[in-house]
């Protein structure tokens, strides 16, 4: 039941950001379009509760609940940066926005935007293990919590490897190609003409 309240979950995500955005600019009804999108959270609130009666109706704890807890913590410090990933594409698709800015490809500039990725997913791994710390509580002492427990530590690599990443881009920066580069012939007499007009 829970791994198939995840995937409702998941599917509901896409639905409600499809519908929230479809009402915000192709129906151009903003405010109605935001309420749809504000909704979102309710999703990780009934999963959070289903998953607890599951337990509390005594429910072995095992890799559901974990991967419960990970989504939860997942949508919660990725959903807002995902959110408006979309509605930037979509409205410059849809709506004549201007272009999505996109991120930094070179040097410190790109080292600083994985560095802020890094920090959603300490924001993620907290709070996944934070619940399923609750979670082991909640079973008590005589449950069995291995498979919590065991997600705790996924979480914990999860971390540790973007960290790697993300330091990753910091020590091996990559150059901007176009950096210290002379401009081209035909460049430079472009801006001859346009300053002679």
């Amino acid at each position: 039941m829970v791994v198939t309240l995840i995937i409702a979950c998941e599917v509901g995500f896409w639905v409600l950001l499809a519908a929230g955005l479809a009402l915000r600019y192709l129906a151009r009804m903003p405010r109605t379009g935001a309420a749809v999108l504000l909704a979102e959270p309710v999703l990780e609130l009934v999963l959070l509760i289903v998953t607890a009666i599951d337990l509390k109706n005594g429910a072995t704890a095992d890799w559901k609940h974990g991967l419960a807890a990970l989504y939860i913590g997942y949508t919660i410090a990725y959903g807002h940066y995902t959110i408006k990933w979309v509605d930037g594409h979509f409205s410059h698709r849809f709506a004549g926005g201007p272009p999505p800015v996109k991120p930094p490809r070179y040097g410190m500039a790109r080292a600083k935007h994985e560095g802020m990725l890094w920090l959603r997913t300490v924001l993620w791994v907290a709070l996944s293990a934070g619940l399923l710390q609750l979670a082991i509580w909640y079973v008590g002492e005589d449950g069995d919590t291995a498979s919590l427990r065991s997600w705790q530590a996924t979480s914990l690599r999860i971390l540790i490897i973007h960290g790697v990443i993300a330091v990753s881009y910091l020590i091996w920066q990559k150059k901007d190609p176009d950096r210290g580069r002379a401009p081209a012939p035909e460049e430079t007499a472009g801006a001859g003409r346009k300053s002679l007009r």
